[in-house]
């Protein structure tokens, strides 16, 4: 044998060698993804994994919704929730190396009317500002949660919301920026963020099931959202985010997530060209602003980073010793995560049918662990530990709630004095009626709970949608006796004058 002959041949044997090797952890981990979604009892779930620009595993698992057997396969569409964060920031991207907008241009001016609570803020943020919650502007997503209004008067709302913290001197997890970052693609491409989403992203990927907005699903091969609640897992309703789509509106399934993978994995290239310059691709994973232990993932517990940042849409922290790019979905009853280790050039995705199923998390770390970094920590197992104390922390902090109930208390008036309209610039109107002994509340002709004396005059009882769990609303007396005002689950409303 000539020492060409012999090179080969043993190039062949390492082939064979690692193609047994992978098709060995695939296997190992095609049951491990199994055996933990039934621990979680999540109804079903798809998963991808994509190494080296190739998808070595890909794989629906359970059911689309509980009770039936419609199973799950990677045609089944989920929702993407806030992984959609990445490809809005990828869609600014696209305008940036076009030269049509400038990460640091001030947001005013692409929309001069854009208006915050704080003039020097509305002044100074930034294109680069919306994709990375340093605005100084805290959680505000009841503007979309407790009321159905239109993109435009989520905006025009956003004055109305005083800031929590100095621009640029904190972290607040935020979605109606990225709304704000559609409506700026939008003014300066001439087509609205789902049209632009789905033919410069969508399109030349060949993503052909993934739409822009819940609206758009015709398929029937459509998982349901569920939650745990009235001691079962139900299938519910599902929500829907296309008021701030731009921050998680996107459906798609493991299929086509597969492809978005492999590109955002290698620099933003697909069959055909590419969708952002090397630079620009580049610019969505460096670290943008650190994020403090309290906004980050309670995984952080356990994985015990030495730094924890955001980039363009991407949460990101090391892992023994390597850069980790990840972000989650989360709507009523869906989960959804994407992460990276570019390192390794792998990537993985995950679909989940179940409210806040964090199995998502453990099979990150598994990924990174079978087929990159070695090491047999089971993650599934200290996950299930972690979240299983979260919950029963949760369940004694309510038990402690109930314990402070005042006994043998009365309302200060009849309920009739409680029925009536309460409203608030921001937050809009309250409805209370009297039904069958109880207080009915609706906010906004949306959001409606039946309530029951607590004690004094708070009361407390189910949300129409059970998931929900309970509402609590608390009414208060003027000088004269009068109920003037009422705070149901933190927003407070007036009395309005008859």
């Amino acid at each position: 044998m000539n020492k060409f002959a012999a090179v080969v041949l043993m190039s062949a044997i390492v082939a064979s060698t690692h193609a047994q090797d992978l098709n060995k952890k695939v296997k190992e981990f095609d049951a491990y993804v199994e055996n933990a979604r039934k621990e979680w009892q999540v109804p079903g779930m798809a998963v991808a994994v994509v190494k080296d620009g190739k998808v070595i595993f890909k794989k629906g698992f359970g059911v689309r919704q509980v009770g039936t057997n419609q199973a799950v396969d990677t045609q089944t569409i989920f929702a993407c929730a806030s992984t959609t964060k990445a490809m809005t920031a990828v869609c600014m991207g696209m305008l940036v190396d076009e030269g049509k907008v400038n990460w640091n241009d001030a947001v005013t001016r692409h929309l001069p009317d854009f208006k915050l609570h704080d003039p020097f803020v509305t002044r100074e943020l930034k294109i680069r500002d919306l994709f990375i919650h340093n605005s100084g502007v805290g959680n505000a997503d009841f503007l979309w949660g407790v009321m159905d209004i239109p993109p435009a008067e989520i905006l025009r709302k956003m004055e109305q919301v005083k800031p929590t913290y100095s621009l640029r001197s904190g972290f607040v997890y935020q979605n109606i920026f990225y709304l704000v970052a559609g409506q700026v693609i939008q003014k300066v491409s001439g087509q609205p963020w789902e049209e632009f989403i789905t033919q410069r992203i969508f399109k030349p990927l060949n993503m052909t099931r993934t739409v822009p907005l819940l609206k758009l699903v015709t398929d029937g091969n459509h998982s349901l959202p569920h939650y745990f609640y009235d001691n079962a897992i139900r299938a519910i309703t599902p929500s829907t985010a296309e008021n701030v789509g731009p921050a998680g509106s996107v459906n798609s399934t493991i299929d086509d997530m597969s492809v978005w993978m492999q590109c955002m994995l290698d620099s933003s290239k697909y069959d055909g060209g590419r969708l952002l310059t090397p630079n620009t691709w580049a610019e969505m994973f460096k670290p943008q602003t650190l994020v403090p232990a309290s906004q980050f993932y309670p995984t952080m517990q356990l994985i015990n980073p030495q730094w924890t940042s955001y980039g363009l849409g991407w949460f990101q922290h090391d892992y023994k010793g390597k850069k980790v790019n990840l972000h989650t979905g989360s709507l009523a009853g869906e989960v959804a995560i994407h992460a990276q280790l570019p390192d390794a050039k792998l990537g993985v995705y995950f679909f989940g049918n179940l409210d806040h199923a964090e199995v998502r998390h453990a099979l990150v770390y598994k990924t990174f662990d079978l087929f990159a970094l070695g090491g047999s920590r089971d993650w599934n197992k200290e996950f299930l530990r972690l979240y299983g104390n979260s919950k029963a922390n949760g369940e004694k902090a309510e038990r402690d709630f109930e314990a402070k109930r005042v006994a043998d208390t009365r309302p200060s008036l009849p309920l009739t004095a409680y029925e009536g309209k309460y409203v608030d610039p921001l937050y809009g109107e309250a409805e209370v009626k009297i039904e069958n002994g109880s207080l009915k509340i609706t906010t906004n002709n949306y959001l409606t709970a039946t309530v029951q004396h607590w004690h004094f005059d708070t009361f407390r009882g189910d949300y129409e949608k059970g998931w929900y769990g309970k509402a609590l609303a608390q009414f208060f007396l003027n000088a004269n006796g009068e109920i003037s005002k009422l705070d149901f689950e933190g927003m407070e409303f007036s009395r309005k004058k008859q």
